[in-house]
């Protein structure tokens, strides 16, 4: 009877021990992918960028996918990006970029719209009495038709930041970068190298990526050849 009684006792000073334990270990478990999870950073396109020390930033900086394609020399690109400000001062921020002509600021319809193609012209206007002239289809000052790759109507990428705010430019919104006649030709999942001043001697040099589609392109369609039953007469 005595060693039942101690046996009792030594289980009933275990058990609590053991339950603390368990909830230490459960803790600690939770404490650990909290943290985990803290430090992940999200899978998804665009970078983050950082100036004088996280006072200034640009984030999901991405250029639009061009299509399977992608860009060619010469075309224009949509630039997304969204720059704050946690200073207590305005900041004014210039985007610029070696892989382009120019950057400009402009309204997401104008960036997204398709290219203007020139008319063709006429090859002569009749004359007063009725009858065609010569061909004078140049325009009078002989001034070249506008290029589908001229720079839309924009202004240049100067983007003021009041304090403590930010400014989205990206097609969520009313108004976007775009890229002026790229110098190369550019694929999804390549990079172009973008130029922002903060003034006062703080800039950021990056590549920026082209987005890659989130679902895989459609196969080409197959080619089918037809045969008729008249093929291969001519051998018999």
């Amino acid at each position: 009877m005595t060693r039942s009684i101690r046996g009792s006792r030594r289980a009933a000073v275990l058990l609590p021990g053991i339950a603390a334990a368990a909830a230490l270990l459960l803790s600690g478990c939770g404490a650990g992918q909290i943290s985990e999870t803290a430090n992940k950073v999200p899978s998804v396109q665009g970078v983050n960028l950082k100036a004088a020390e996280g006072k200034y930033g640009v984030l999901g900086v991405l250029v639009a996918y061009p299509g399977v394609e992608g860009y060619q020399a010469g075309d224009n690109a949509v630039l997304n990006a969204v720059f704050y400000n946690d200073s207590h001062n305005p900041v004014t921020v210039t985007v610029t970029s070696p892989d382009a002509r120019e950057v400009v600021l402009t309204t997401v319809r104008a960036a997204t719209s398709p290219s203007p193609t020139a008319s063709a012209s006429p090859t002569g206007s009749p004359s007063p009495d009725g009858s065609p002239s010569p061909d004078d289809s140049a325009s009078p000052d002989d001034s070249p038709s506008p290029s589908p790759t001229e720079s839309p109507a924009g202004q240049p990428a100067r983007i003021e930041i009041p304090p403590l705010s930010y400014v989205q430019l990206n097609t969520e919104g009313d108004r976007v970068l775009q890229l002026i006649g790229l110098n190369a030709a550019v694929l999804a999942g390549q990079n172009i190298t973008l130029n922002f001043d903060f003034g006062g001697g703080d800039r950021i040099t990056s590549p920026a990526p082209v987005a890659v589609p989130l679902t895989p392109a459609p196969p080409p369609s197959p080619i089918i050849e037809r045969h008729t039953e008249f093929e291969g007469e001519g051998g018999h």
